[in-house]
């Protein structure tokens, strides 16, 4: 990770941004304006914090800022090599599947103490900061930061991760990454405190010089900046380091509606310092919301012979296509209003359509769906008020059964996702009485609030559509 941060900075942002003015989409620059922003500031606050349940937010912030900024990058240049490719293949008349909403929720990761430690409650106590990092493609969702004793039997994270523009073929991958919470994170000071101590010793015209010296301004390399030469010199960041403690890889084939267990790959072992004895197992509830369940894939005006009727008695409908359903509204209104449709027809995975032929009645081709109740066959028919209408509908069919043929179990029924609650930032308060702390405290304040203001800023607009 260290030396894909150290690639990161070496970049030439310029070059970036040809590459995205060379695709006509800046929404993935503004992605990445967006986040160095948010590092940035994630990198002022951990300068600023004073105690150690900040310092392990904003190190955590950090960690997903810049694994945001690798994914954005990765999938700019995956776009540039896609526009290439089909430059130089020509124009394709593959289907592509419909995408979709992919949630994870319930997680939870099982412990392994020893009985000497959960039980008979001996030995050192050591805490751990933990979190997940979430990645389908080029969005990253992190969890909230849970701190794991020996007085917990599994960690538990209430998130609901959503990705709202996933495939069918997404992978979905669960890191889990882990940090020692009783180390001290108060190496940043050190060039001060020696400073101020060198500054006693030298005299007060000399260390003033050399506080100046020491004293990382706007273009040091702790804001980014470079180019500033110091006395000693200070690492891009200091503090709290996670470290990458287990993984896994979630796949089509694992969502169901209901809780199930998954293996973990472990990294690390007994000696690190940031290690928490795990089971090797994470549960949790993988659903999935295809767009063709959720949204209207077609809808029109429509003439609709039932079955067992009138041979020449058609009625006039507002059909809808949704989900594994035809809705027959009597009125285009009705769906508006949310009225309940005149009668449905199935569209589901057993379904067979077909187009039939003209008939004396008909000027257009009509459609016939067939589906069995019972041992019976059912069919209807339905025609368009034109050619290119039928074709519409026929064509809203063919995608219609591919999106279920490609998204699989996920079209049998609807699964239900809870949407997120947005999350607040996290502020930890601890009574001190020296002017020293409620100095140090007060910077904190202003550089959490600077933060938590790019946090809160205008959310960047989604690709516009071609």
């Amino acid at each position: 990770m260290e030396d894909k941060l150290r690639i990161l900075e070496d970049l030439n942002m310029m070059y970036i941004r040809q590459i995205a003015l060379s695709l006509q989409d800046s929404n993935i620059q503004k992605k990445i304006d967006h986040e160095i922003r948010m590092r940035d500031g994630a990198c002022k606050l951990l300068a600023a914090c004073s105690q150690r349940e900040q310092a392990l937010e904003a190190s955590k912030s950090l960690l997903t800022c810049n694994t945001r900024i690798m994914a954005y990058m990765s999938e700019l240049q995956r776009m540039k090599e896609a526009q290439v490719m089909s430059s130089d293949a020509g124009p394709t008349d593959d289907r592509l599947p419909c995408k979709g909403k992919v949630a994870i929720s319930d997680l939870r990761i099982p412990l392994m103490w020893k009985d000497t430690e959960y039980f008979k409650n001996k030995g050192e106590l050591h805490r751990c900061a933990v979190f997940c990092l979430l990645q389908v493609g080029a969005e990253i969702h992190d969890t909230d930061m849970v701190i794991v004793d020996r007085t917990l039997t599994d960690i538990c994270f209430d998130n609901t991760i959503v990705f709202s523009e996933a495939s069918p073929g997404f992978e979905l991958r669960v890191e889990l990454y882990s940090c020692c919470s009783e180390e001290d994170y108060s190496t940043g000071n050190t060039p001060r405190k020696l400073a101020s101590k060198l500054s006693s010793s030298l005299g007060r015209s000399a260390g003033k010089k050399l506080r100046v010296a020491m004293d990382p301004g706007a273009c040091s390399p702790i804001s980014n900046g470079g180019g500033a030469t110091l006395l000693l010199p200070l690492p891009t960041v200091v503090g709290p380091k996670y470290h990458l403690l287990a993984h896994t890889t979630l796949s089509l084939s694992h969502v169901q509606d209901s809780f199930r267990t998954h293996d973990l790959s472990i990294s690390g072992n007994e000696e690190c310092s940031h290690w928490v004895p795990l089971y090797g197992s994470v549960c949790c509830r993988l659903a999935a919301q295809p767009h063709c369940m959720t949204q209207q894939m077609m809808s029109g005006c429509l003439k609709v012979k039932q079955f067992g009727g009138d041979p020449q008695s058609w009625t006039n409908v507002y059909g809808v296509l949704k989900g594994t359903n035809l809705f027959c509204y009597h009125r285009q209104e009705d769906v508006e209003a949310n009225i309940q449709p005149a009668f449905t027809i199935s569209i589901n995975k057993k379904t067979r359509i077909r187009a039939s032929e003209k008939d004396l009645h008909n000027k257009a081709q009509s459609i016939c769906i067939s589906n069995h109740y019972g041992g019976e066959e059912v069919t209807h028919t339905l025609s368009a008020d034109s050619r290119e209408d039928t074709h519409r509908w026929m064509e809203a069919f063919w995608q219609q059964f591919y999106d279920m043929s490609q998204w699989k179990q996920c079209c049998d029924d609807l699964m239900k996702i809870e949407l997120p609650s947005p999350r607040k930032p996290t502020l930890v308060t601890s009574k001190q009485g020296s002017l020293y702390h409620e100095m140090g405290k007060t910077a904190t304040q202003i550089a959490q609030n600077t933060f938590y203001m790019i946090h809160q800023a205008q959310p960047i607009n989604k690709k516009s559509q071609k």
